[in-house]
């Protein structure tokens, strides 16, 4: 592999760089004199939550082992270097294949396995109560099952890390625990669990909340209630989809706050994402909308989101625009932090001894960010130019 060398305003601080890199490894970073021109560099993008992207669908079955590297490279352009392609609920089979053909998918091709960071499986094991369920078909919701989880996990080769469920259910303390010791990160999400629930499940292990705020009841009781619940749990790492549809500015503001360091987003991103305005039928949700504005909602109940047909940037240029947050931070809320939660090795970001996955991006005149090239492992795998 060839030695890299990109030049940029670091992302932190604007202060011009000089990265190099060897073996797909960043070596050294030294300073450079002040240029304005230089675009920034910032950590490749990090989503821990891809239902597919621009057609292809990773919850419809059957799909090609090639889908995976197709939406990698879609994602490229984006400024995601590494990702979770989401399997969400169905039936047992059904999962079970779509988690083999990704798992197959990361054998076949190098540059799926090198982008994968592994499979989020969303369901079935979720509320079965309208609202908390979201656009998650009720024939196929149940409590969470140990042996079935194994069969998938067997399927998929290992490669299920990330599982969002419900806490409602009975004995999910123990399942919960079961999965930590396999290293697989439980995230609680479309739930109508209670304070207790919520409380039992962190302490057997849960470490997330998938995009909270979304995927419950449109009407909740003032206080307690699980949005608040999830909030004050100190050991969750709060996901949230900040494509300017799922949460109010006022919300992801709270949320943040509320966070800290452990606020992070992701984009729920499906295959609608790059499609034109119009009407589909989709595994999740059913017959959807796609609106002229980018909203992805259930056609027979508009209230209702089925998912996001905006990517990850898109998120964190929502952040800077409304200026939720700093610049910087709105990056790494979608970089280094859902790296750490998962504990992959790009969490190091763009410091020497980390892989070098960077993208680079030039500022727009309303402080959006565009992407420019994008590097995985040190090789340059998209440019716009």
């Amino acid at each position: 592999m060839a030695d890299v060398t990109l030049r940029g305003r670091d992302y932190r601080n604007n202060q011009p760089v000089e990265i190099l890199a060897s073996e797909g490894i960043i070596r050294h970073i030294r300073s450079l004199p002040a240029d304005d021109a230089l675009p920034l560099i910032a950590p490749g993008l990090v989503d821990l939550q891809v239902n597919g992207y621009g057609g292809i669908d990773f919850n419809s079955y059957p799909f090609a082992e090639e889908a995976a590297e197709q939406v990698a490279r879609l994602l490229w352009q984006q400024g995601v270097t590494t990702f979770m392609p989401t399997v969400i609920t169905n039936g047992d089979h059904e999962i079970e294949q779509m988690v083999q053909t990704l798992a197959s998918a990361c054998r076949a091709f190098s540059l799926v396995e090198q982008c994968i960071a592994g499979i989020h499986l969303e369901g079935p094991f979720l509320s079965a109560q309208d609202g908390p369920r979201g656009a998650h078909s009720l024939d196929y919701i149940k409590g969470p099952d140990w042996a079935l989880f194994q069969r998938w996990q067997h399927a998929a080769e290992g490669r299920i890390r990330l599982i969002t469920l419900s806490p409602e259910w009975p004995q999910v303390d123990d399942f919960i625990r079961d999965c930590c010791q396999q290293q697989v990160v439980v995230s609680i999400g479309h739930t109508s669990a209670s304070a207790e629930q919520i409380a039992s499940a962190v302490r057997a292990g849960a470490g997330m909340s998938t995009h909270l705020g979304n995927g419950a009841h449109l009407t909740l009781p003032r206080h307690p209630n699980y949005i608040w619940e999830q909030l004050a749990q100190d050991d969750l790492w709060c996901a949230m989809i900040a494509d300017g549809e799922h949460l109010p500015m006022s919300v992801l503001k709270v949320f943040i706050r509320a966070k800290g360091d452990h606020a992070m987003l992701v984009s729920d991103v499906t295959s609608h994402a790059g499609m034109p305005p119009g009407r589909y039928q989709s595994h999740i949700g059913g017959s959807v909308v796609l609106s002229p504005t980018g909203r992805l909602s259930m056609a027979d109940n508009p209230a209702l989101l089925a998912g996001s047909a905006q990517g990850l940037l898109h998120g964190v240029n929502t952040l800077i625009k409304n200026a939720i947050v700093p610049r910087a931070q709105a990056l790494e809320m979608a970089s280094v932090r859902p790296a750490t939660r998962l504990n992959l090795p790009v969490k190091f970001g763009l410091t020497v001894g980390a892989p070098l996955d960077a993208v680079l991006l030039q500022p727009a005149a309303d402080e959006s960010l565009v992407p420019l090239a994008t590097y995985k492992n040190g090789v340059r795998v998209w440019s716009g130019e």
